[in-house]
């Protein structure tokens, strides 16, 4: 199996350059150095942006250089200035090889498995989507080839969103309602499950609740951003990770090994997914998930998260949207088995 590009003898972890202490400058030069030089000098040049909003860096092959942020595009050029798309910097093919060999270098194997699903995981969970051309063999994808664009989300720790909304989700006896949040891409459904997650898993004194267990399968990731067995994130002191494994297999291991209390996962959609939950169910664990989605209308609509609604599953759905920016609440919807609902609207001012 090939990636079909040429590996250079690179230092795969290289030392940024020093730039203060600010988060912002942090942020610009821990991105950089996943790319080649010359990408990596326009990123560091970057000024005048509040690159700290900076959700997504788009490359695409003979397309100017593009930065996505909170309802604002930004072309850059190759003084890291803000221009029209016309005068912006145009990806080469050597910027897109040279990324790919520092974001893949310490583990050729497993980034090949993961290009099957069209993205790798770098440390700290950013997620590179990747497109090309797909090598298929008996109906599968086996990887990619002639890569045409990366695409670089950009991981965030926004801590405090949990403690407006973990009320609604938890019983009077502090156990937590089964609990699946909807969103829409980019719109902060990992980094709100995050925060639930440590706050669930170190309790709260604010509102007089224990920690719990809590085991996190993060297939993507992109939850804890693990780094040789080290989190990025906090996701607290009860926590454990079950690194980069399928939620089928991973769920199951977690309660044979670990006893959890709370199982977390992040987007379930996938029939596998759903018999795994169905089955972790009986076993008196919770549930705390995400799923794609803009309302519960339309996750109603999609065949395997709809027989997780019509089991019963679900207790609380909460409800994310970009209205306010990522991770605005839009409502935590109190579910019947029914699936007839009553609706707490929870608004950010």
């Amino acid at each position: 199996m090939s990636l079909h590009y040429t590996f250079h003898p690179i230092n795969s972890n290289p030392e940024p350059k020093h730039r203060g202490k600010g988060t912002v400058h942090q942020t610009q030069d821990n991105l950089s150095r996943w790319f080649g030089e010359n990408l990596a000098s326009i990123l560091l040049q970057i000024q005048g942006i509040a690159f700290e909003d900076v959700e997504e860096i788009r490359l695409r092959l003979e397309r100017p250089l593009l930065l996505l942020g909170n309802h604002r595009e930004i072309f850059i050029d190759g003084q890291g200035r803000a221009v029209p798309p016309e005068k912006g910097y145009r990806i080469q093919r050597e910027d897109i090889l040279q990324a790919l060999e520092r974001m893949t270098q310490s583990s050729l194997y497993a980034a090949e498995e993961e290009m099957k699903q069209g993205f790798i995981t770098l440390p700290g969970g950013h997620r590179v989507g990747i497109t090309g051309e797909a090598i298929l063999k008996q109906g599968q994808v086996q990887t990619l080839k002639h890569i045409s664009a990366l695409n670089i989300r950009v991981a965030k720790a926004v801590e405090g969103k949990a403690e407006h909304i973990l009320p609604k989700l938890l019983k009077r006896d502090g156990s937590l309602y089964h609990t699946l949040i909807l969103s829409p891409p980019r719109a902060g459904k990992t980094t709100l499950l995050r925060d639930l997650i440590q706050k669930i898993s170190d309790g709260s004194p604010t509102l007089h609740t224990q920690g719990q267990t809590v085991g996190v399968v993060d297939e993507r990731r992109e939850l804890a951003g693990m780094w040789q067995g080290i989190p990025a994130y906090n996701l607290g002191y009860r926590t454990d990770i079950l690194d980069g494994c399928p939620k089928r297999m991973g769920i199951n291991m977690l309660i044979r090994s670990m006893s959890p209390q709370v199982i977390a996962v992040d987007e379930l959609g996938h029939p596998e997914d759903v018999e795994a939950v169905l089955d972790a169910l009986r076993t008196g664990v919770k549930i705390l998930s995400t799923a794609h989605a803009l309302n519960l209308e339309e996750a109603l609509s999609r065949p395997t998260l709809r027989v997780l609604f019509e089991s019963g599953v679900f207790e609380r759905v909460v409800v994310l949207s970009r209205r306010h920016g990522p991770g605005t609440v839009e409502e935590v919807i109190v579910l019947k088995q029914e699936l007839d609902c009553h609706r707490g609207k929870v608004r950010e001012g």
